[in-house]
């Protein structure tokens, strides 16, 4: 393949900046702005050179083809973090015949190569996104091929299946133990139960990768955008005492207790001549229904909207002013009492979305196991021909969900998600 390289450090001023190069002939193009390369895998102090220029003073490694993350030979320049360096050795590279990689193109050569499978790559690419301790777990898990793990045990018990019935098959007219077909029964039920306990787990797991949506609902002035800030410990929406101020969208990105959760602050609930307002609230409306769970302000703790489900939380806001407690929690946004005692409320609520997460959140993923769970619905009685056939279809649906078939419509999808240098 082409010879790449690209920075894979973040870009800007650091301690240190990293350049990969990989391809045919990497070390061969590293040595010509370090010098002989003798070790592999072995930190080497070079001088990097343009001609008789030094340019810098860094450590140097390669990797043997086979022995490196994309699989092909590969150098690392380990440079001093002054953008000015990066950017000179990077027009040198060029010149020499090298071309900047693509987004995500190091990790798609590691994937072409055999390196890693596709849920990998995909474990890999959540991992780079995690923003919270419980999406960095799940996403360190399938990255080290807890799932590749588990669909290559799906797959071994096909194998089984698959070979008792074609022993049933081929020997028909000569004596086959009658326990043949019972055991094959066994392994595909099962073995359905362990892929429908994965679906089933789907849509927790997706919410862990993806976050969970709580929009923030009520009447005008009820103190929304208040509540925000307090959450947010900064101002990030505009307070008022103007009602309709709110009418966007606002979003808050919150990491609760590990958990990823974007607070929404929506327009005052209310009827409006105003056309704008009215969009807004049409759309905090739409937005609410569509999160996961609804906080429902209102100064007296009342529910004042329709948009009440089983699960949300009533608040009653601007407690420091007095009044009697009513609604599941009080708060106050100027003086912070009640905030820890409603987030902590909400984490309850949410934890309880995520019961049952168990390894696949991409949607490419539950094809793959949907389609290979229905090859194995409705086979008793099947003719060992027909049985036969189920079995290699789900272990064709079993080799998609790792990409060894099928896996050319999702790679620009996949690979576009990442940095370029990864």
């Amino acid at each position: 393949m082409d010879l790449i390289f690209a920075e894979a450090t973040s870009p800007g001023r650091g301690g240190v900046s990293v350049i990969r190069l990989s391809g045919d002939n990497a070390r061969a193009a590293a040595e010509k702005l370090t010098g002989p390369l003798t070790r592999p895998r072995y930190a080497e102090l070079r001088d990097i050179r343009d001609d008789d220029e030094i340019l810098d003073h860094a450590l140097v490694l390669w990797f043997e083809e086979g022995n490196s993350f994309t699989g092909e030979e590969v150098v690392e320049l380990h440079l001093h973090g002054a953008p000015v360096i990066v950017k000179r050795i990077s027009r040198v590279l060029l010149e020499m015949g090298l071309r900047w990689a693509e987004a995500g193109e190091f990790t798609k050569r590691a994937f072409l190569n055999n390196r890693m499978d596709l849920a990998e790559v995909e474990g890999l690419g959540d991992l780079l996104e995690a923003e919270t301790e419980v999406q960095r777990q799940l996403a360190a898990r399938v990255a080290s091929g807890e799932l590749s793990k588990k669909t290559e045990a799906w797959r071994g018990s096909l194998i089984r299946a698959g070979a008792l019935v074609e022993a049933s098959v081929d020997f028909a007219d000569e004596e086959v133990p009658e326990h043949v077909p019972l055991e094959v029964y066994e392994i595909l039920s099962q073995l359905k139960d362990d892929l429908d306990s994965e679906i089933n787990g789907f849509s927790a797991t997706e919410r862990l990768r993806k976050g969970l949506e709580v929009a923030v609902i009520g009447p005008p002035n009820a103190g929304k955008s208040s509540l925000i800030n307090r959450i947010a410990r900064r101002d990030i929406a505009l307070v008022s005492d103007i009602e309709g101020t709110t009418r966007d969208i606002i979003e808050v990105r919150l990491d609760l207790y590990g958990l990823a959760v974007t607070i929404l602050d929506t327009a005052g609930l209310r009827e409006s001549v105003d056309e704008i307002e009215k969009m807004g609230v049409g759309l905090a409306k739409e937005r609410a229904m569509a999160a996961d769970l609804r906080l429902h302000l209102s100064e007296n703790g009342d529910i004042v909207s329709d948009l009440w489900k089983n699960g949300d939380i009533s608040v009653r806001t601007k407690s420091d002013l007095g009044g009697s407690i009513t609604g599941d929690v009080a708060v106050s946004s100027s003086t912070g009492d009640g905030i820890d005692a409603l987030l902590l409320r909400l984490y309850d609520k949410l934890s309880l979305m995520i019961v049952g997460a168990r390894t696949i959140s991409h949607e490419r993923q539950l094809v793959a196991l949907v389609d290979a769970s229905a090859c194995l619905s409705d086979i008793e009685g099947l003719p060992p021909e027909l049985l036969a056939e189920s079995i290699r279809a789900a272990a064709t649906s079993l080799d998609r969900l790792l990409g060894r078939i099928g896996a050319e419509e999702y790679l620009g999808v996949i690979f576009s998600s990442f940095c370029i240098g990864k």
